[in-house]
């Protein structure tokens, strides 16, 4: 195992978050790796460890986890004000600080009546698991030894074993080499609250292996490898309560991270201070710092939001000092729906029309095929009757009735011709119109096409239309009347489709009104919010501000205080030597003014004393406010994010 870093458990002066530890036995230390920043200064110096000594009757506030070696420093000023009368951290590489974890009741001793037992210890089968659990941990942390050694233990082997698993549990426990092992084994035990150490007779070490001894001894190391396994689990996780400030998140809103960053601060302002400084900026610029990296997501997302809200607010403005936009939709509403109902009268004129000119062309076909077979006909009657008037010898009247019907015939041929080319320029006037006409309706199809484009109504079509196709193709070039104008029903299909849509998209539109509504009265509230924030922070920067002219005043009333304290002693001290002086020529009648001077002297020590303590109890009042004046702005802050993630 690496070598630990030292903490001393700190009592906690005003648990505002209600933190509270268990009353169970835990061990004193714990463990966490080095790192090269965690190093950390006691301000009560580096005195040397002495062993755990009995725990005294302490009253139910006292901490189960407590250092008690005292400092060998005894000077109030440089004692802390959370830890008074307590060891201070030792300024090397296995530096341990102080937890900010209060301590829970500690356990009172149990009486003679109420001794705690456990009958479990004398059984033969527990005292092979004991001996197995224990074999098993020795073997894991690097320790020689085999299974004979603990079925046939000896006082050596006893002591060895022991001081190895409490030098687990506790690496800093400082076991003497030259006391005896009666001597330690008990206030170990005491110091690590064994909850069955009344019960251990320091008789039993002689001879550890004997049936009356071995039982409790065993379940001694039993407890010790519980112990240690524990605090391995402990430090192997990343608990907020090992308070290393390497691990806190760049976010936390954990008290015990809040707490781990307070004690790295005071513990750094009061190395700064015991070496001359009074205005503490590395260290109040490193806690700022950490903060403002715990602030930055939030802070960054509060200027986001201001500058959606003034965005918001420019087209809020945009909007009310334009004119409605409902009036102007209306307007163009109610000329595309005149244009609409034009249109469609026009294209039932059209329609009536093509469908007119269509009938009267394919009668005038019709009837010009009919007339083109008649003179077919004709035409090949003639061819036989001139062959017939060839061959046969016809009579003169004959001959008359023949020119009469021929030129009959001639007769009803030019005028067949004549209607023939009527016929054709009818055709070529109906096809110029037909050929107009289809223009202009492939021109209003277009038109149709295009607003179903801009409505996005091309198939497919939202629901509940999807089974609907709404486009039309025009097909001039088609002999079938049936064929020219393709596509569903315009009156049956088309038209109640698009009354339907146009009724959907006046109540997504009403919706979306409401909605804007709605959304302009969200933005007021924030808007009002936000303000009262604005305003809040005000408030509180003024009641910093307040709070730091008082800190300079006090520091300055101290300052001069302490300025006419040191001359007033510079006095007192010539006075002194002057009285000394004087002493020596006029006797026991001076003996009394140089009393009297020394208990000036030392009144005006105390006073500069008392000052000194008071300065420092100030600026730890002031940095805890500013503490707290973080914390309220940070949970403003989060409140206020909070509201701005509800209102999206």
């Amino acid at each position: 195992m690496s070598e630990a870093l030292r903490r001393s458990t700190m009592q906690a002066a005003a648990e505002s978050h209600g933190n509270a530890r268990s009353g169970l036995p835990v061990p004193s230390t714990i463990k966490k790796a080095p790192a090269p920043s965690s190093v950390r200064m006691s301000i009560a110096g580096p005195p040397g460890r002495a062993p755990y000594l009995p725990p005294s009757s302490g009253g139910p506030g006292s901490n189960p986890r407590q250092s008690i070696y005292r400092s060998q420093n005894v000077n109030p000023l440089l004692q802390s004000t959370t830890k008074p009368n307590y060891g201070r951290t030792p300024l090397n590489a296995s530096t341990r600080r102080g937890s900010m974890w209060g301590g829970g009741a500690a356990l009172p001793a149990p009486s003679g009546s109420q001794m705690l037992k456990d009958p479990r210890i004398r059984a033969r089968s527990y005292q092979a698991k004991m001996r197995q659990e224990i074999f098993s941990w020795l073997q894991g942390t690097e320790y020689e030894i085999s299974m004979q050694i603990l079925t046939n233990i000896t006082g050596k082997d006893f002591r060895a074993m022991f001081q190895h698993l409490v030098s687990i549990v506790d690496p800093s426990y400082p076991f003497d080499p030259k006391m005896r092992f009666e001597d330690e084994f008990q206030p170990a035990l005491k110091a690590l609250r064994y909850p069955l150490a009344a019960q251990i007779d320091n008789k039993w070490l002689a001879a550890p292996g004997s049936m009356h001894s071995w039982p409790a001894l065993l379940a001694v190391l039993h407890w010790l490898v519980e112990m240690g396994k524990a605090r391995v689990h402990y430090l192997e996780t990343d608990d907020p309560t090992l308070q290393v400030v390497d691990r806190i998140p760049e976010e936390f809103h954990d008290p015990i991270h809040h707490q781990a960053l307070a004690f790295d601060y005071f513990a750094e302002a009061y190395i700064a201070f015991f070496h001359g400084a009074d205005i503490f900026e590395v260290q109040d610029k490193a806690l700022e710092a950490r903060y403002m990296k715990k602030n930055e997501r939030v802070v960054n997302d509060l200027e986001e939001q201001k500058e959606r809200l003034a965005r918001t607010k420019a087209e809020f403005e945009q909007l009310h000092s334009s004119a409605a936009p409902l009036e102007k939709l209306q307007k163009t509403h109610g000329f595309l729906v005149s244009d609409r109902a034009k249109f469609h009268d026009v294209l039932q004129r059209f329609e009536s029309r093509k469908k007119h000119l269509i009938d009267t062309i394919a009668h005038e076909k019709a009837e010009l095929t009919i007339r083109t077979s008649n003179l077919e006909q004709l035409k090949s009657e003639h061819a036989k009757l001139a062959e017939v008037v060839k061959v046969q010898n016809l009579t003169p009247e004959e001959v008359i009735r023949m020119n009469t019907d021929h030129e009959t015939l001639a007769r009803n041929l030019e005028d067949l011709k004549h209607r023939i080319a009527e016929a054709q320029k009818a055709v070529m006037s109906l096809e110029v119109v037909m050929t107009n006409r289809g223009a202009a309706a492939e021109e209003a199809l277009d038109l149709y096409s295009n607003l179903l484009s801009s409505l996005g109504l091309f198939p497919p079509i939202p629901p509940p239309f999807q089974d609907i196709d709404l486009t039309l193709q025009l097909n001039i070039a088609t002999s079938n009347l049936q064929q020219v104008l393709t596509g569903s029903d315009i009156r049956k299909v088309i038209k109640p489709t698009l009354n339907t849509v146009a009724e959907t998209k006046r109540t997504e539109r009403a919706n979306v009104e409401s909605e804007r509504i709605k959304v302009d009265n969200e933005l007021d509230q924030l808007t009002l919010e936000c303000e009262n924030v604005d305003e809040e922070v005000r408030e509180i920067e003024k009641k910093v501000v307040a709070l730091n002219e008082q800190a300079d005043d006090l520091r300055d009333a101290a300052q001069q205080e302490s300025t006419v304290s040191n001359a007033e002693a510079a006095r007192l001290e010539r006075e002194l030597a002057h009285a000394r002086t004087a002493a020596l020529s006029s006797g026991m009648g001076v003996k009394s003014r140089l009393q009297a001077l020394q208990f000036d002297y030392r009144e005006q020590l105390a006073k500069v004393a008392r000052l000194k303590d008071e300065t420092i109890r100030a600026i730890a009042k002031n940095s805890n406010e500013l503490g707290l004046f973080k914390e309220e702005v940070s949970a403003q802050l989060r409140h206020l994010r909070d509201f701005v993630e509800e209102g999206e």
